[in-house]
């Protein structure tokens, strides 16, 4: 049995696909899922449910929804319910491993590939491709309304973007034409904060023989920078402005030069 929840919750088992009906089960799952084979407690999963709300049979209700769970594990894998989610002292845990949960094959895929991302660049894309074709929308969809579940989903963002920076990275260290532009001119657009992909955005249009644009992706970033926090870019991207206007060769050759320079030699 799997459990997704890069997206929408869903598991599945043998080739099919299952949801869920309950959104206070829903969360109940993530949360153990998120930490499978440790035990979460009782506490801190009825805080999750109903912080806002004041309930003397909390544990009950509780109770009621770990054995609405127990019931679908149990009609999905046919092991018992009691035998996958099991109660523990001060809590409940989930006993499946971590490789059954997207989110931690996504983990564990992101940090292969940032791993080797210097080293074997070809190797670090195929890890990092794999790991964001896990994702099907926002994380822990359906279970965002506690705090607990709302800081993970938040850091679990947070890798994925990170993930693709990686991945962007690779490919122009292995051929800036498999960089998507403007996928990456997008995602710059909408995490304006994050100076590494306005200077990933600037490599690649200055390896696609655009270093008007180029330079112009610093300045609108400066200026978005200074609107928006008051401050100025970072020294990475500085240092990436100022190898654009000088032609610097670490940079490689733009790819229309090199065509340029072929097709001259033929």
């Amino acid at each position: 049995m799997e459990i997704n929840v890069l997206g929408p919750l869903y598991l599945s088992h043998d080739g099919a696909r299952y949801t869920m009906a309950s959104k206070r089960a829903s969360v109940v799952l993530t949360l153990l899922a998120l930490s499978p084979g440790a035990p979460v407690p009782f506490d801190r999963l009825v805080d999750e449910l109903w912080a806002d709300q004041s309930m003397a049979n909390a544990r009950n209700a509780l109770q009621a929804n770990v054995g609405r769970l127990r019931k679908l594990l149990q009609s999905i894998t046919g092991i018992p319910g009691s035998t996958l989610l099991r109660t523990v002292s001060g809590g409940y845990l989930l006993e499946i491993p971590e490789g059954a949960v997207d989110a931690h094959r996504f983990l564990r895929l992101a940090d292969a590939g940032a791993v080797l991302a210097q080293r074997q660049p070809d190797l670090a894309i195929a890890k990092l491709e794999a790991a964001l074709e896990l994702w099907r929308g926002p994380a822990l969809l359906d279970a965002c309304d506690g705090l607990r579940c709302r800081s993970r989903a938040a850091h679990l963002e947070e890798r994925r973007i990170t993930a693709y920076e990686d991945m962007i990275a690779a490919k122009l260290a292995v051929d800036a034409a498999r960089v998507p532009v403007s996928e990456l001119r997008q995602l710059a657009d909408e995490h304006s904060g994050r100076e590494r992909l306005s200077e990933l955005l600037m490599l690649a249009l200055y390896r696609d023989g655009r270093q008007a644009e180029a330079l112009e992706v610093f300045h609108g970033a400066r200026r978005r920078l200074a609107g928006d926090l008051g401050l100025e870019p970072g020294r990475a991207l500085h240092r990436a402005y100022q190898a654009i206007l000088r032609h610097d060769e670490m940079l490689g050759e733009p790819r229309r030069v090199l065509l340029h320079a072929t097709r001259a030699a033929v």
